[in-house]
């Protein structure tokens, strides 16, 4: 179950990553999502999105959605390989940042790939624990 985005249609997990994903577009883009929220939630520039997500949600049709959400999926994802991340730019494009959009830029970079770290050094230490009482069990 999840949100579909009253503007367009997009899928979302819960009243959060609505709220999230609304003022996401409309401050980037200043588009349909902008005039929504104005038009249905006046002072949503001044919310987070615990207090935003509510309001949207209301207005928002739940539903169960056929496709799989980026985060609940194993990087993996069932054919043999991991995926490397891939620079700013995305698909084989390149921007360049400078000042603090760099250092932020690198900052997350570094982040994320401790967090993949730590998730695959997890993920041995289940196996082998997991190993480690098969070996008892014989």
């Amino acid at each position: 179950m999840g949100y579909a985005c009253p503007v367009c249609d997009a899928p979302q997990r819960d009243e959060t990553h609505l709220a999230n994903h609304m003022a996401l577009q409309a401050l980037v883009h200043g588009d349909d999502h902008e005039t929504w929220l104005d038009d249905h939630v006046p002072d949503w520039e001044s919310m987070n999105a615990d207090d935003l997500g509510p309001l949207v949600a209301e207005h928002a049709e739940e539903r169960e959605f056929d496709e799989v959400f980026e985060d609940t999926v194993d990087r993996t994802h069932g054919h043999g390989h991991d995926h490397e991340m891939q620079e700013f730019g995305g698909q084989g494009g390149s921007q360049s940042l400078s000042g603090d959009a760099a250092r932020i830029f690198e900052e997350a970079k570094d982040l994320t790939q401790e967090m993949y770290d730590r998730d695959e050094a997890d993920e041995e230490t289940e196996a082998d624990d997991a190993s480690a009482d098969d070996e008892k069990e014989s």
